[in-house]
């Protein structure tokens, strides 16, 4: 059972490795979009742990 776990963490290891750097160019418009796809991200994550928060209190 721990050598199951111990191959999945290297195998995680190996994938985290080999996409540690981005291997296609972005251009700067692809930057802001997806700069401004995880502030909106964050936006409606944070509001629903906002309206989680206020239906339990």
């Amino acid at each position: 059972m721990a050598s199951s776990f111990n191959r999945l963490a290297r195998k995680i290891q190996e994938i985290n490795q080999r996409y540690s750097k981005p291997h296609i160019e972005m251009s700067r418009g692809v930057r802001i979009a997806l700069a401004a796809l995880r502030v909106y991200l964050f936006l409606i994550v944070g509001l629903i742990i906002y309206k989680f928060v206020t239906t339990l209190g």
